[in-house]
């Protein structure tokens, strides 16, 4: 039995059908789930690993894609939290970014895209910079909506070591899109930035179009 197939089954035995129905339906029905909530999850998770650690290093990627392949949802988070793992222990490598890519652009949506974006794509790239053009250049440019949304947000934690113009570039790149996560994610952007430079986030908000959403969500606590 696989690492990932040993974690499923171990999952399975806090299933909850209540639970499971509402989280499905919260999730547009897009996903089957075990109906296990945050709280519990950290806690089953937690258990799991004083019993089996971390995957070893020369299984963890085929581990994490087998997780994100398998039909619970709560599998592609935990996954996430795995990786989350890795990168506190500072042992996760830009090798990974392959597999990355392929959790952004399965199974997309924001509960897992906007966790890599700002967790995993952010540290690494920050880590690394020169990745920002190497591997950031053609996802910015892709006809996938979530890795240019991973683009758009991934310089979220950088507070006062935001590239402005980086930012200005990409935002200005998805100007015109009607794809509600762009739009929410470039108000989002300019919120979160906000907080360390209002003035800026001001100054570019009066100068381009910006859909209603993404001026609304910019704005949104700025005084």
């Amino acid at each position: 039995m696989t690492y990932a197939q040993q974690l499923r089954e171990y999952f399975s035995l806090f299933s909850n059908n209540e639970n499971a129905i509402h989280m499905k339906r919260y999730m547009r029905d897009q996903y089957e789930f075990f109906g296990v909530k945050t709280p519990e999850r950290r806690g089953i998770l937690k258990s799991f690993l004083l019993e089996n650690g971390l995957p070893h290093d020369d299984a963890f990627n085929e581990a994490i894609v087998e997780l994100w392949e398998m039909p619970e949802r709560e599998l592609q988070i935990v996954a996430i939290n795995l990786i989350d793992l890795k990168i506190k222990k500072k042992e996760l490598s830009t090798a990974f970014l392959p597999v990355i890519e392929q959790l952004i652009t399965t199974k997309s949506w924001w509960d897992t895209v906007d966790h890599i974006a700002t967790k995993h794509v952010g540290i690494l790239f920050q880590n690394e910079p020169a990745l920002i053009e190497n591997v950031g250049r053609s996802w910015r440019n892709s006809d996938d909506i979530w890795l240019r949304r991973t683009m758009i947000l991934f310089q979220q934690k950088y507070k006062t070591n935001t590239n402005q113009e980086l930012l200005a570039d990409i935002i200005t790149e998805n100007l015109g899109s009607s794809e509600f996560f762009i739009n929410k994610a470039i108000g989002w952007s300019l919120r979160e930035y906000a907080k360390t430079n209002p003035i800026w986030v001001k100054e570019f908000v009066a100068q381009t179009t910006l859909s209603n959403l993404s001026k609304r969500e910019a704005l949104k606590h700025i005084k």
